[in-house]
């Protein structure tokens, strides 16, 4: 099955095995329209997603689930985009991004840390000016205009996401602490956390395209550290101290 759809304001095609990965990105779906790239996949690729993951969960020590095709050609698709974005300055990141007047904050922890929690939080206690681009993967944009963070499909277990771009204002790493704190930190405290939680491509090109738009993003917007608890000041303080 053959679609096209709009991510990170470009024009891609998507041939798949399966039609669940056309039902995954149907909000971003777009009339027949000369595509800027097309990804394809294959039965290799479902193969390689599997054993990936089953690798991942034995270092991690978790449980090995038996994940269907239609899943792993999800990941396959979306791996194939992020390793052809970095040609359009945009790469992966990894992290939950919530966008308030137009100005988006992405949280960045180490998996298990909370920052989908925190960015619930922000919901509860900005209501309706806090709006949700993504929960999981954002695409982000970094050129001469600047840093933009996008929606795209892949937002989480719980679709929380929207089909929009919005200037990136401030990247915050989160920590667990009993109290709240938030502080403005250097790209050299930042980097190596950054760094686990962007998408970095097989090729070595890509990768080298990849490191420079990091490197080129820490230069360009502000960066912080909050230790957090799950109360609701804890939305308070990051947001009054990154505002």
């Amino acid at each position: 099955m053959k679609q096209v759809y709009k991510i990170a304001d470009k024009i891609i095609e998507i041939e798949s095995l399966y039609t669940r990965v056309h039902e995954y990105c149907k909000d971003y779906l777009v009339p027949d329209q000369a595509h800027d790239f097309s990804v394809k996949t294959t039965p290799e690729d479902i193969v390689y997603e599997r054993e990936r993951n089953e690798r991942t969960a034995e270092l991690e020590g978790r449980r090995k689930y038996n994940s269907s095709d239609e899943y792993l050609e999800e990941l396959a698709v979306y791996r194939k985009i992020a390793e052809k974005m970095p040609d359009y300055d945009t790469f992966l990141f990894h992290g939950s991004c919530v966008a308030v007047d137009n100005e988006a904050y992405l949280f960045a922890a180490v998996s298990g840390t909370g920052k989908s929690t925190h960015a619930r939080l922000w919901r509860e206690y900005l209501g309706e000016r806090a709006v949700m681009v993504n929960d999981d993967k954002p695409l982000i944009r970094v050129n001469e205009p600047g840093v933009t963070v996008f929606g795209t499909p892949y937002n989480g277990k719980h679709r929380l996401g929207s089909n929009i771009s919005v200037p990136l204002k401030a990247v915050c790493i989160l920590t667990r602490d009993e109290t709240n704190h938030i502080e403005k930190i250097t790209k050299q405290q930042a980097y190596a956390t950054l760094l686990q939680q962007t998408y970095r491509p097989a090729d070595p090109l890509q990768l080298a395209k990849t490191m420079s738009l990091l490197d080129r993003l820490s230069d360009r917007v502000k960066l912080y550290l909050l230790g957090c608890n799950m109360d609701i000041e804890a939305a308070k303080i990051s947001y009054e101290g990154m505002r």
